[in-house]
Protein backbone atom coordinates (compact mmCIF):
# COMPACT_ATOMS: atom_id res chain seq x y z
CA UNK A 1 0.00 0.00 0.00
CA UNK A 2 1.05 3.29 -0.68
CA UNK A 3 0.00 6.46 0.93
CA UNK A 4 0.72 10.18 1.07
CA UNK A 5 1.88 11.28 4.57
CA UNK A 6 1.32 15.08 4.10
CA UNK A 7 -1.06 14.15 7.38
CA UNK A 8 0.49 11.55 9.12
CA UNK A 9 3.15 12.62 12.00
CA UNK A 10 5.43 9.74 11.23
CA UNK A 11 5.66 10.56 7.63
CA UNK A 12 6.33 14.40 8.75
CA UNK A 13 9.02 13.05 10.67
CA UNK A 14 10.79 10.75 8.87
CA UNK A 15 10.88 13.42 5.48
CA UNK A 16 12.29 16.51 8.18
CA UNK A 17 15.13 14.24 9.67
CA UNK A 18 15.83 12.98 6.42
CA UNK A 19 17.61 16.17 6.25
CA UNK A 20 20.50 14.76 7.77
CA UNK A 21 21.86 11.79 5.74
CA UNK A 22 24.43 10.80 4.04
CA UNK A 23 24.82 12.48 0.12
CA UNK A 24 27.13 11.58 -3.02
CA UNK A 25 25.68 13.22 -6.21
CA UNK A 26 24.77 16.41 -7.33
CA UNK A 27 21.09 16.03 -6.84
CA UNK A 28 19.54 16.71 -3.61
CA UNK A 29 19.18 13.66 -1.90
CA UNK A 30 19.23 12.57 1.58
CA UNK A 31 20.17 8.77 2.39
CA UNK A 32 21.52 6.72 5.12
CA UNK A 33 23.48 3.33 4.36
CA UNK A 34 23.62 1.57 8.00
CA UNK A 35 21.51 0.67 10.91
CA UNK A 36 22.70 0.23 13.64
CA UNK A 37 21.06 -1.56 16.79
CA UNK A 38 22.06 0.95 19.98
CA UNK A 39 20.92 -1.46 22.76
CA UNK A 40 23.25 -4.75 23.77
CA UNK A 41 20.11 -7.17 23.88
CA UNK A 42 18.43 -5.80 20.53
CA UNK A 43 16.55 -8.54 18.94
CA UNK A 44 16.44 -7.35 15.26
CA UNK A 45 19.80 -6.66 12.89
CA UNK A 46 19.93 -5.44 9.84
CA UNK A 47 22.23 -6.98 7.11
CA UNK A 48 21.30 -3.90 4.45
CA UNK A 49 19.36 -0.51 5.24
CA UNK A 50 18.63 2.00 2.49
CA UNK A 51 16.75 5.02 3.35
CA UNK A 52 16.91 8.08 0.41
CA UNK A 53 14.89 11.24 0.37
CA UNK A 54 15.26 13.06 -2.87
CA UNK A 55 13.17 16.29 -2.35
CA UNK A 56 12.78 17.35 -5.87
CA UNK A 57 10.58 14.59 -6.57
CA UNK A 58 9.34 14.37 -3.18
CA UNK A 59 10.29 10.32 -2.79
CA UNK A 60 10.89 8.33 0.05
CA UNK A 61 12.22 5.09 -0.89
CA UNK A 62 13.12 2.65 1.77
CA UNK A 63 15.35 -1.46 1.71
CA UNK A 64 15.03 -2.94 4.35
CA UNK A 65 16.71 -6.82 5.09
CA UNK A 66 16.90 -8.08 8.54
CA UNK A 67 16.83 -10.72 10.79
CA UNK A 68 14.22 -10.57 14.04
CA UNK A 69 13.85 -12.70 17.23
CA UNK A 70 10.78 -10.89 17.94
CA UNK A 71 7.24 -12.66 17.77
CA UNK A 72 4.07 -10.57 18.88
CA UNK A 73 2.70 -7.27 18.24
CA UNK A 74 5.37 -4.13 19.03
CA UNK A 75 5.01 -0.41 19.07
CA UNK A 76 7.46 1.88 17.45
CA UNK A 77 9.35 4.84 19.32
CA UNK A 78 11.57 6.94 16.93
CA UNK A 79 13.52 9.35 18.55
CA UNK A 80 15.50 12.20 16.35
CA UNK A 81 18.49 13.90 18.02
CA UNK A 82 20.91 16.60 16.40
CA UNK A 83 24.01 17.46 17.93
CA UNK A 84 22.92 15.79 21.71
CA UNK A 85 19.53 17.62 21.42
CA UNK A 86 16.12 15.40 21.03
CA UNK A 87 14.29 17.45 18.73
CA UNK A 88 11.42 15.02 17.68
CA UNK A 89 9.95 12.25 19.84
CA UNK A 90 6.93 10.53 18.19
CA UNK A 91 5.29 6.92 18.66
CA UNK A 92 3.48 5.07 16.00
CA UNK A 93 1.66 1.99 15.79
CA UNK A 94 3.14 -0.77 12.65
CA UNK A 95 -0.51 -1.86 12.52
CA UNK A 96 -1.61 1.34 11.43
CA UNK A 97 -3.05 0.66 7.80
CA UNK A 98 -1.42 3.94 6.68
CA UNK A 99 1.90 2.00 6.14
CA UNK A 100 2.55 -0.82 4.22
CA UNK A 101 5.09 -2.15 6.94
CA UNK A 102 5.00 -5.76 5.71
CA UNK A 103 6.62 -8.85 8.88
CA UNK A 104 5.89 -5.75 11.52
CA UNK A 105 2.18 -6.43 12.00
CA UNK A 106 2.67 -8.83 13.94
CA UNK A 107 6.52 -9.06 13.39
CA UNK A 108 7.69 -13.06 13.84
CA UNK A 109 11.03 -14.38 14.06
CA UNK A 110 13.64 -14.93 11.19
CA UNK A 111 14.57 -12.95 7.86
CA UNK A 112 12.62 -9.39 7.50
CA UNK A 113 12.51 -7.70 3.48
CA UNK A 114 11.41 -4.19 3.30
CA UNK A 115 11.34 -2.63 0.31
CA UNK A 116 9.12 0.36 -0.39
CA UNK A 117 8.22 3.92 -1.47
CA UNK A 118 6.36 6.88 0.28
CA UNK A 119 5.60 9.86 -1.54
CA UNK A 120 6.05 12.68 0.55
CA UNK A 121 4.22 16.17 -0.25
CA UNK A 122 5.45 19.29 -0.95
CA UNK A 123 3.53 20.48 2.20
CA UNK A 124 6.28 18.39 4.66
CA UNK A 125 9.11 18.76 2.24
CA UNK A 126 9.26 22.55 2.84
CA UNK A 127 9.66 22.38 5.91
CA UNK A 128 13.06 20.59 5.45
CA UNK A 129 15.61 24.05 5.91
CA UNK A 130 17.38 24.46 3.08
CA UNK A 131 20.46 24.62 4.46
CA UNK A 132 20.27 21.12 6.14
CA UNK A 133 21.79 20.08 2.30
CA UNK A 134 24.75 21.95 2.85
CA UNK A 135 25.90 22.19 6.42
CA UNK A 136 29.00 19.72 7.03
CA UNK A 137 29.38 16.96 8.69
CA UNK A 138 26.40 17.14 10.60
CA UNK A 139 25.54 15.35 13.64
CA UNK A 140 22.49 13.64 13.68
CA UNK A 141 21.13 10.61 14.70
CA UNK A 142 16.84 8.58 14.02
CA UNK A 143 16.58 6.24 16.79
CA UNK A 144 13.88 3.45 16.75
CA UNK A 145 12.46 1.76 19.85
CA UNK A 146 10.59 -1.33 19.28
CA UNK A 147 8.75 -2.07 21.95
CA UNK A 148 6.32 -5.09 23.47
CA UNK A 149 2.37 -3.87 23.47
CA UNK A 150 2.34 -6.04 26.71
CA UNK A 151 4.97 -4.91 28.65
CA UNK A 152 5.79 -1.62 26.88
CA UNK A 153 9.77 -2.55 27.01
CA UNK A 154 12.71 -2.27 24.75
CA UNK A 155 13.17 -5.41 22.72
CA UNK A 156 15.48 -3.72 20.09
CA UNK A 157 16.79 -0.73 19.20
CA UNK A 158 18.11 0.42 16.18
CA UNK A 159 18.98 3.79 14.71
CA UNK A 160 20.33 5.77 11.49
CA UNK A 161 23.32 7.66 11.27
CA UNK A 162 22.23 10.70 8.93
CA UNK A 163 24.32 13.39 7.02
CA UNK A 164 23.90 15.59 3.83
CA UNK A 165 27.20 14.00 2.57
CA UNK A 166 29.02 17.26 2.62
CA UNK A 167 32.21 17.30 4.65
CA UNK A 168 35.30 19.42 5.57
CA UNK A 169 37.75 16.61 4.80
CA UNK A 170 38.66 17.09 1.12
CA UNK A 171 41.72 16.37 -0.54
CA UNK A 172 41.87 19.77 -1.95
CA UNK A 173 42.47 21.34 1.75
CA UNK A 174 45.62 18.72 2.09
CA UNK A 175 47.08 19.06 -1.41
CA UNK A 176 46.69 23.28 -0.75
CA UNK A 177 48.35 23.34 2.60
CA UNK A 178 51.32 20.70 1.68
CA UNK A 179 51.73 22.84 -1.52
CA UNK A 180 52.29 26.51 0.79
CA UNK A 181 54.36 24.85 3.09
CA UNK A 182 56.52 23.67 0.67
CA UNK A 183 56.48 26.49 -1.75
CA UNK A 184 57.64 28.49 1.51
CA UNK A 185 60.05 25.71 2.52
CA UNK A 186 61.68 26.09 -1.29
CA UNK A 187 61.30 29.92 -1.14
CA UNK A 188 63.44 30.09 2.06
CA UNK A 189 66.18 28.13 0.48
CA UNK A 190 66.36 29.59 -3.38
CA UNK A 191 66.32 33.18 -1.87
CA UNK A 192 68.92 31.95 0.94
CA UNK A 193 70.65 30.84 -2.56
CA UNK A 194 70.57 34.02 -4.18
CA UNK A 195 71.95 35.87 -1.10
CA UNK A 196 69.06 37.29 0.82
CA UNK A 197 69.97 35.72 3.84
CA UNK A 198 67.61 37.93 6.06
CA UNK A 199 64.83 37.27 4.19
CA UNK A 200 65.56 33.78 3.40
CA UNK A 201 65.43 33.46 7.74
CA UNK A 202 62.10 35.27 7.85
CA UNK A 203 60.66 32.93 5.15
CA UNK A 204 61.85 29.77 6.69
CA UNK A 205 60.81 30.49 10.59
CA UNK A 206 57.29 31.81 9.18
CA UNK A 207 57.41 28.17 6.91
CA UNK A 208 58.61 26.04 10.10
CA UNK A 209 55.82 27.70 12.21
CA UNK A 210 53.35 26.77 9.70
CA UNK A 211 54.12 23.70 9.30
CA UNK A 212 54.51 22.74 12.92
CA UNK A 213 50.94 24.50 13.52
CA UNK A 214 49.85 22.01 10.78
CA UNK A 215 50.81 19.14 12.49
CA UNK A 216 49.49 20.68 15.75
CA UNK A 217 46.34 20.04 14.15
CA UNK A 218 46.88 16.91 13.39
CA UNK A 219 47.82 15.98 16.34
CA UNK A 220 44.73 16.83 17.79
CA UNK A 221 42.35 14.36 15.56
CA UNK A 222 45.02 11.49 17.03
CA UNK A 223 44.08 12.00 20.48
CA UNK A 224 41.52 9.55 21.92
CA UNK A 225 39.12 11.81 23.18
CA UNK A 226 35.32 11.58 21.71
CA UNK A 227 35.49 14.66 19.02
CA UNK A 228 32.47 15.41 17.08
CA UNK A 229 32.46 14.63 13.15
CA UNK A 230 33.16 18.05 12.03
CA UNK A 231 36.70 18.30 14.04
CA UNK A 232 37.50 14.63 13.03
CA UNK A 233 36.87 15.93 9.63
CA UNK A 234 38.71 19.07 9.77
CA UNK A 235 41.87 17.46 11.03
CA UNK A 236 42.01 14.50 9.00
CA UNK A 237 43.05 17.29 5.95
CA UNK A 238 46.50 17.63 7.66
CA UNK A 239 46.95 14.01 8.70
CA UNK A 240 49.58 14.09 6.00
CA UNK A 241 51.87 16.25 8.08
CA UNK A 242 52.32 12.80 10.07
CA UNK A 243 52.89 10.54 7.09
CA UNK A 244 49.08 9.28 7.10
CA UNK A 245 48.61 9.25 3.47
CA UNK A 246 47.16 5.78 1.69
CA UNK A 247 48.63 4.46 -1.55
CA UNK A 248 47.60 1.49 -2.56
CA UNK A 249 50.64 -0.71 -3.10
CA UNK A 250 52.26 1.07 -0.19
CA UNK A 251 50.08 -0.56 2.20
CA UNK A 252 50.35 -4.30 0.06
CA UNK A 253 54.67 -3.48 1.50
CA UNK A 254 53.48 -2.84 4.43
CA UNK A 255 51.82 -5.79 5.18
CA UNK A 256 53.81 -7.90 3.72
CA UNK A 257 57.00 -6.46 5.46
CA UNK A 258 54.76 -7.05 8.92
CA UNK A 259 53.98 -10.61 7.94
CA UNK A 260 57.22 -11.50 6.40
CA UNK A 261 58.95 -10.28 10.53
CA UNK A 262 56.69 -12.35 12.48
CA UNK A 263 53.65 -9.88 12.87
CA UNK A 264 50.00 -10.35 12.15
CA UNK A 265 48.37 -8.02 9.75
CA UNK A 266 44.84 -6.28 10.64
CA UNK A 267 42.44 -6.98 8.05
CA UNK A 268 40.02 -4.52 9.57
CA UNK A 269 39.37 -2.83 6.35
CA UNK A 270 39.01 -6.14 4.15
CA UNK A 271 36.60 -7.27 6.58
CA UNK A 272 33.91 -4.55 6.48
CA UNK A 273 31.80 -6.34 5.18
CA UNK A 274 31.02 -8.77 8.64
CA UNK A 275 32.95 -6.35 11.13
CA UNK A 276 31.25 -4.37 13.42
CA UNK A 277 33.27 -1.22 13.57
CA UNK A 278 32.51 1.70 16.02
CA UNK A 279 34.30 5.37 15.68
CA UNK A 280 35.05 7.58 18.33
CA UNK A 281 32.95 10.34 18.08
CA UNK A 282 31.41 13.00 20.19
CA UNK A 283 29.21 10.06 22.23
CA UNK A 284 24.80 11.69 22.09
CA UNK A 285 24.73 10.02 25.32
CA UNK A 286 26.09 5.99 25.03
CA UNK A 287 27.94 3.49 22.89
CA UNK A 288 26.54 2.46 19.28
CA UNK A 289 27.49 -0.40 16.90
CA UNK A 290 28.03 0.43 13.44
CA UNK A 291 27.70 -2.04 11.05
CA UNK A 292 29.42 -1.26 8.16
CA UNK A 293 28.54 -2.51 4.80
CA UNK A 294 31.07 -1.53 2.38
CA UNK A 295 34.94 0.35 2.12
CA UNK A 296 33.52 3.62 1.91
CA UNK A 297 31.34 3.50 4.82
CA UNK A 298 32.33 5.39 8.10
CA UNK A 299 29.85 5.01 11.15
CA UNK A 300 30.97 7.30 14.16
CA UNK A 301 29.96 5.81 17.53
CA UNK A 302 32.06 6.14 21.08
CA UNK A 303 33.86 3.21 22.25
CA UNK A 304 36.87 2.50 24.60
CA UNK A 305 39.15 -0.02 23.49
CA UNK A 306 40.74 -0.42 19.75
CA UNK A 307 42.94 -4.05 20.38
CA UNK A 308 40.84 -5.80 18.76
CA UNK A 309 41.61 -4.30 15.48
CA UNK A 310 45.19 -6.24 15.68
CA UNK A 311 43.68 -9.77 15.41
CA UNK A 312 43.94 -11.65 12.27
CA UNK A 313 40.03 -11.63 11.56
CA UNK A 314 37.88 -8.61 12.52
CA UNK A 315 34.94 -10.80 11.23
CA UNK A 316 32.18 -10.70 13.42
CA UNK A 317 33.57 -9.02 16.25
CA UNK A 318 32.96 -5.61 17.59
CA UNK A 319 36.09 -3.36 16.98
CA UNK A 320 36.07 -0.09 18.72
CA UNK A 321 38.68 2.40 16.69
CA UNK A 322 39.94 5.44 18.11
CA UNK A 323 42.74 8.02 18.28
CA UNK A 324 45.50 7.32 15.74
CA UNK A 325 44.06 4.45 14.85
CA UNK A 326 40.82 6.43 13.83
CA UNK A 327 42.82 8.42 11.50
CA UNK A 328 44.18 5.24 10.25
CA UNK A 329 40.83 4.26 9.48
CA UNK A 330 38.79 7.29 7.77
CA UNK A 331 42.56 7.49 5.78
CA UNK A 332 42.21 3.56 4.92
CA UNK A 333 44.80 2.69 6.18
CA UNK A 334 45.11 -0.76 8.58
CA UNK A 335 46.03 -0.15 11.76
CA UNK A 336 48.78 -2.16 11.94
CA UNK A 337 50.22 -0.23 8.72
CA UNK A 338 50.02 3.17 9.72
CA UNK A 339 53.43 3.37 11.85
CA UNK A 340 55.22 1.83 8.60
CA UNK A 341 53.48 3.89 6.28
CA UNK A 342 54.60 7.09 8.37
CA UNK A 343 58.20 5.61 8.40
CA UNK A 344 58.11 5.29 4.64
CA UNK A 345 56.80 8.65 3.88
CA UNK A 346 59.18 10.59 5.99
CA UNK A 347 62.46 8.76 4.22
CA UNK A 348 60.48 9.10 0.57
CA UNK A 349 60.74 12.84 1.62
CA UNK A 350 64.40 12.54 3.07
CA UNK A 351 65.48 10.82 -0.37
CA UNK A 352 63.27 13.76 -2.60
CA UNK A 353 65.28 16.19 -0.91
CA UNK A 354 68.26 14.60 -1.38
CA UNK A 355 67.83 14.32 -5.03
CA UNK A 356 66.38 17.58 -5.42
CA UNK A 357 69.79 19.33 -4.00
CA UNK A 358 72.30 16.90 -5.95
CA UNK A 359 69.93 17.76 -9.36
CA UNK A 360 70.05 21.74 -8.09
CA UNK A 361 73.92 21.72 -8.02
CA UNK A 362 73.96 20.00 -11.12
CA UNK A 363 71.67 22.32 -12.81
CA UNK A 364 73.72 25.37 -11.65
CA UNK A 365 77.48 24.35 -12.63
CA UNK A 366 76.38 23.40 -16.13
CA UNK A 367 73.95 26.88 -16.05
CA UNK A 368 76.99 28.60 -15.60
CA UNK A 369 79.41 27.05 -17.77
CA UNK A 370 76.54 27.60 -20.59
CA UNK A 371 76.73 31.07 -19.76
CA UNK A 372 72.84 31.19 -18.50
CA UNK A 373 73.89 32.29 -14.60
CA UNK A 374 77.07 34.65 -14.22
CA UNK A 375 79.87 32.79 -12.31
CA UNK A 376 78.68 34.63 -9.20
CA UNK A 377 75.52 33.44 -9.36
CA UNK A 378 74.38 30.62 -6.32
CA UNK A 379 78.19 30.64 -5.50
CA UNK A 380 77.97 30.03 -2.12
CA UNK A 381 75.88 27.24 -2.82
CA UNK A 382 77.79 25.61 -5.65
CA UNK A 383 80.98 25.65 -3.00
CA UNK A 384 79.92 24.69 -0.06
CA UNK A 385 76.68 22.47 -1.19
CA UNK A 386 77.61 19.36 0.96
CA UNK A 387 77.20 21.55 4.32
CA UNK A 388 74.02 23.32 2.88
CA UNK A 389 72.89 19.51 2.21
CA UNK A 390 73.75 18.76 5.50
CA UNK A 391 71.91 22.13 6.91
CA UNK A 392 68.73 21.04 4.98
CA UNK A 393 69.00 17.36 6.36
CA UNK A 394 68.74 18.42 9.50
CA UNK A 395 65.93 20.70 9.24
CA UNK A 396 63.99 17.69 7.82
CA UNK A 397 65.25 15.79 10.96
CA UNK A 398 63.50 18.95 12.77
CA UNK A 399 60.54 18.87 10.37
CA UNK A 400 59.80 15.65 11.03
CA UNK A 401 60.84 15.12 14.67
CA UNK A 402 56.71 15.37 15.86
CA UNK A 403 55.72 12.93 13.29
CA UNK A 404 58.15 9.79 13.79
CA UNK A 405 57.74 10.85 17.65
CA UNK A 406 54.64 10.15 18.15
CA UNK A 407 54.35 6.79 15.75
CA UNK A 408 57.43 5.31 17.31
CA UNK A 409 56.25 6.04 21.01
CA UNK A 410 52.43 4.64 19.49
CA UNK A 411 54.86 1.71 18.10
CA UNK A 412 56.12 0.84 21.26
CA UNK A 413 52.60 -0.07 22.51
CA UNK A 414 51.61 -1.67 19.72
CA UNK A 415 54.60 -3.82 19.07
CA UNK A 416 53.10 -5.10 15.54
CA UNK A 417 56.62 -6.74 14.83
CA UNK A 418 60.20 -7.15 16.32
CA UNK A 419 61.25 -5.94 13.03
CA UNK A 420 59.29 -2.97 13.81
CA UNK A 421 59.61 -2.23 16.98
CA UNK A 422 64.04 -2.22 16.03
CA UNK A 423 62.87 0.70 13.09
CA UNK A 424 61.12 2.38 15.90
CA UNK A 425 64.20 2.32 18.10
CA UNK A 426 66.00 3.33 15.69
CA UNK A 427 64.50 5.88 14.08
CA UNK A 428 63.30 7.74 17.52
CA UNK A 429 66.75 7.45 18.94
CA UNK A 430 68.64 8.27 16.59
CA UNK A 431 66.66 11.64 15.34
CA UNK A 432 66.71 12.62 18.88
CA UNK A 433 70.54 12.12 19.35
CA UNK A 434 70.89 14.00 15.99
CA UNK A 435 68.97 17.13 17.39
CA UNK A 436 70.40 17.00 20.37
CA UNK A 437 73.76 16.78 19.38
CA UNK A 438 73.16 19.97 17.07
CA UNK A 439 71.79 21.54 19.82
CA UNK A 440 74.55 20.81 21.47
CA UNK A 441 77.05 22.13 18.96
CA UNK A 442 75.21 25.23 18.79
CA UNK A 443 75.36 26.00 22.16
CA UNK A 444 79.12 25.40 22.47
CA UNK A 445 79.77 27.74 19.84
CA UNK A 446 77.37 30.32 21.33
CA UNK A 447 79.59 29.73 24.29
CA UNK A 448 82.70 30.29 22.42
CA UNK A 449 81.63 33.50 20.81
CA UNK A 450 80.79 34.96 24.04
CA UNK A 451 84.15 33.96 25.91
CA UNK A 452 85.76 35.69 22.44
CA UNK A 453 83.17 38.31 21.48
CA UNK A 454 80.86 38.93 24.43
CA UNK A 455 77.87 38.21 21.63
CA UNK A 456 76.76 34.66 20.99
CA UNK A 457 75.95 36.65 17.23
CA UNK A 458 79.18 36.90 16.33
CA UNK A 459 80.31 33.26 15.40
CA UNK A 460 76.81 31.62 14.89
CA UNK A 461 75.61 33.91 12.35
CA UNK A 462 79.05 35.47 10.96
CA UNK A 463 80.60 31.55 10.25
CA UNK A 464 79.08 30.72 6.91
CA UNK A 465 79.92 26.77 7.39
CA UNK A 466 78.18 27.36 11.20
CA UNK A 467 75.03 29.12 9.83
CA UNK A 468 74.57 26.42 6.89
CA UNK A 469 75.14 23.20 9.01
CA UNK A 470 73.48 24.36 12.33
CA UNK A 471 71.69 27.34 11.64
CA UNK A 472 68.10 25.39 11.31
CA UNK A 473 68.08 25.75 14.96
CA UNK A 474 68.37 28.94 15.60
CA UNK A 475 68.25 31.64 12.62
CA UNK A 476 64.25 31.44 14.07
CA UNK A 477 65.00 33.30 17.42
CA UNK A 478 66.77 36.69 18.02
CA UNK A 479 70.26 36.43 19.42
CA UNK A 480 70.27 36.13 22.86
CA UNK A 481 67.69 33.26 22.42
CA UNK A 482 69.51 30.62 20.58
CA UNK A 483 69.17 27.98 23.55
CA UNK A 484 65.29 28.39 22.60
CA UNK A 485 65.28 25.13 20.22
CA UNK A 486 65.86 23.01 23.66
CA UNK A 487 62.63 24.27 25.02
CA UNK A 488 60.58 23.94 21.82
CA UNK A 489 62.33 19.98 21.51
CA UNK A 490 61.23 19.24 25.12
CA UNK A 491 57.96 20.86 23.88
CA UNK A 492 57.70 18.67 21.11
CA UNK A 493 58.93 15.15 23.09
CA UNK A 494 56.56 15.53 25.54
CA UNK A 495 53.83 16.45 23.79
CA UNK A 496 53.92 13.49 21.52
CA UNK A 497 54.48 11.53 24.98
CA UNK A 498 50.70 12.38 25.72
CA UNK A 499 49.73 11.57 22.38
CA UNK A 500 50.82 8.33 21.92
CA UNK A 501 51.10 6.98 24.97
CA UNK A 502 47.61 8.13 26.34
CA UNK A 503 45.77 5.92 23.20
CA UNK A 504 42.79 4.95 25.50
CA UNK A 505 42.58 7.62 28.23
CA UNK A 506 40.87 10.77 26.40
CA UNK A 507 40.72 12.91 29.87
CA UNK A 508 44.49 12.20 30.51
CA UNK A 509 45.31 13.13 27.36
CA UNK A 510 43.02 16.44 26.99
CA UNK A 511 44.35 17.42 31.02
CA UNK A 512 48.31 16.88 29.99
CA UNK A 513 48.26 18.63 26.73
CA UNK A 514 46.23 21.23 28.57
CA UNK A 515 49.02 21.69 31.14
CA UNK A 516 51.73 21.56 28.23
CA UNK A 517 50.24 23.70 26.02
CA UNK A 518 49.38 26.55 28.83
CA UNK A 519 53.42 26.48 30.03
CA UNK A 520 54.48 26.68 26.16
CA UNK A 521 52.31 29.94 26.05
CA UNK A 522 52.97 31.71 28.55
CA UNK A 523 56.64 30.90 28.33
CA UNK A 524 56.33 32.61 24.34
CA UNK A 525 54.50 35.19 25.70
CA UNK A 526 56.99 36.47 27.82
CA UNK A 527 60.17 35.42 26.60
CA UNK A 528 59.44 36.39 22.69
CA UNK A 529 62.37 34.39 21.74
CA UNK A 530 61.94 34.76 18.03
CA UNK A 531 63.54 37.27 15.35
CA UNK A 532 61.52 40.05 15.42
CA UNK A 533 57.83 41.42 16.53
CA UNK A 534 55.86 40.02 13.95
CA UNK A 535 57.25 36.60 13.88
CA UNK A 536 57.04 36.48 17.60
CA UNK A 537 52.86 37.58 16.79
CA UNK A 538 52.63 34.68 14.41
CA UNK A 539 54.24 31.92 16.58
CA UNK A 540 52.43 33.46 20.03
CA UNK A 541 49.27 33.18 17.80
CA UNK A 542 49.62 29.84 16.85
CA UNK A 543 50.81 29.00 20.72
CA UNK A 544 47.39 30.72 21.65
CA UNK A 545 45.59 28.80 19.22
CA UNK A 546 46.79 25.52 20.04
CA UNK A 547 45.82 26.23 24.07
CA UNK A 548 42.53 26.74 22.74
CA UNK A 549 41.96 23.88 21.02
CA UNK A 550 43.05 21.64 24.42
CA UNK A 551 40.64 23.28 25.88
CA UNK A 552 37.99 22.45 23.38
CA UNK A 553 39.26 19.06 23.88
CA UNK A 554 38.52 18.83 27.88
CA UNK A 555 35.33 20.09 27.07
CA UNK A 556 34.69 17.51 24.42
CA UNK A 557 35.95 14.25 27.47
CA UNK A 558 32.92 15.00 29.20
CA UNK A 559 34.60 15.87 32.50
CA UNK A 560 32.92 18.86 33.14
CA UNK A 561 29.21 16.62 32.85
CA UNK A 562 27.96 19.57 30.35
CA UNK A 563 24.93 18.62 28.10
CA UNK A 564 26.35 17.69 24.99
CA UNK A 565 24.19 19.66 23.10
CA UNK A 566 26.54 22.83 24.85
CA UNK A 567 29.09 20.92 23.20
CA UNK A 568 28.25 20.51 20.10
CA UNK A 569 27.52 24.11 20.10
CA UNK A 570 31.12 24.54 21.32
CA UNK A 571 32.70 22.62 18.43
CA UNK A 572 30.76 24.80 15.53
CA UNK A 573 32.68 27.48 17.48
CA UNK A 574 36.01 25.38 17.59
CA UNK A 575 35.50 24.52 13.43
CA UNK A 576 35.25 28.22 12.41
CA UNK A 577 38.09 29.34 14.36
CA UNK A 578 40.46 26.54 12.90
CA UNK A 579 38.91 27.64 9.13
CA UNK A 580 39.88 30.85 9.47
CA UNK A 581 43.42 30.52 10.77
Amino acid sequence: MRTSISSRPLGLIIALLSAFVYKAAAERIIESNSLNPCQEDSKFTATLFNVAFTPDNGSLAFNVVGVSSISGYVNAEIDVIAYGYTAIQQQFDPCDDSFDLQGMCPMNTGQIKNKFNIPVSKDATSQIPGIAYNIPDLDGVVRIYIKDTKTNVSVACVEAELSNGKTVDQKGVGWATAIIAGLALVASAVTNGLGHSNTAAHVAANALSLFGYFQAQALVGMTSVSLPPVVMAWTQNFQWTMGIIRVEFLQDICTWYQRSTGGTPSTLLSNLQVASVEVQKRSLDFVNKAYLHGYNELVKRVGSDAGAANSQSSAGKTVVVHGIERVGFRAGIEGTNIFLTGVIFFMVFVVFTIAGVALFKAFCEGAVRAGWFKGDKFEEFRNGWKIVLKGILFRLVLIGFPQMSVLCFWEFTRKDSAALIVLAIFFFFSMTATLGWAAFKVYRIAQRSVSMHKNPAYILYSDPTALNKWGFLYVQFRATAYYFILPVLLYILVKSMFVAFGQGAGVAQAVGLLIIEAIFLIGVSILRPWMDKKTNAFNIAIAAINFLNTIFLLIFTDVFSQPVSYSQCIFRDEDQVLLLV
